[in-house]
């Protein structure tokens, strides 16, 4: 039997609808959110940590334009919004991908109101976008710890550095 992981790709209406019915199933819904340029463990273990949280994880996924306003580079993102989100849904963790074009996930927050919200240790929780909605809603956010020497930026530099070099040099 052939698995197509595509239909986790969804727009935000589809999102609200299945997030309704994820809340209706009595699962708890858990929210995050990122670029995911270069997918490496660090984002794999983040999301299953995430899961673990509640029975459903939406993730919402930064699109090209989106990442370029983050500023994270001239060559950013690495890998189009689409074969991103295809990378993502396939992960068994995750049970819904939706791109946002806004600079952050917070139009996005309000749409879905997850009862858990998290991100990576890098970030604290004041500082996380929608932290104070899921809180004044009796939710909780969570800033999970990170995987030591991993992150996309450090990768691309690492790739870039490599290409950089002549050969037999």
């Amino acid at each position: 039997m052939a698995v197509d992981t595509r239909d986790k790709i969804v727009s935000r209406e589809e999102a609200t609808r299945r997030v309704a019915q994820a809340r209706a199933a009595g699962r708890k819904v858990v929210f995050t959110n990122g670029c995911f340029d270069l997918l490496h463990a660090g984002h794999v273990r983040l999301l299953e940590q995430a899961r673990s949280l509640g029975g459903f994880l939406a993730l919402g996924l930064n699109s090209d334009a989106s990442v370029r306003g983050l500023g994270k580079g001239p060559d950013r993102p690495l890998v189009p919004q689409e074969l991103r989100a295809q990378v993502m849904a396939g992960l068994m963790a995750v049970d819904l991908v939706v791109i946002f074009d806004e600079p952050t996930p917070l139009e996005l927050i309000k749409a879905l109101g997850p009862e858990v919200l998290v991100k990576g240790g890098d970030w604290p929780v004041e500082a996380i976008v929608g932290a104070d909605l899921v809180l004044a809603a009796g939710g909780r956010v969570e800033s999970l710890p990170l995987l030591e020497g991993l992150s996309t930026t450090a990768l691309a530099a690492k790739i870039r550095a490599g290409l950089d070099k002549k050969p037999g040099g």
